[in-house]
């Protein structure tokens, strides 16, 4: 399977990465695989290239479908899905 950049998708550079980086997470958590900290990786590569030079989940390079959330990515997770999402806690 080849992954495209998002450049392809997202017609060029011009959108707001830092937006994406916390949208991405936000979503995370709202689809969590059973609390194990796996997410299904279908987001944006290079999003979540930029998380993992943040430390927020595990290298997503590979032939797994899911990447693997730190214990800071889970918690920032939450965090953002409920600042952006108004999850009641």
């Amino acid at each position: 399977m080849v992954l495209e950049p998002a450049t392809s998708r997202c017609r060029g550079d011009n959108y707001h990465k830092d937006k994406v980086d916390d949208a991405v997470p936000a979503l995370f958590f709202l689809t969590i695989h059973d609390n194990l900290g796996l997410e299904w990786k279908g987001h944006d590569c290079d999003a979540l290239g930029r998380l993992h030079s943040k430390g927020r989940i595990l290298d997503p390079v590979g032939r797994s479908k899911s990447v693997v959330l730190t214990e800071e990515g889970e918690k920032r997770c939450e965090e953002l899905s409920r600042s952006h999402f108004g999850i009641p806690e």
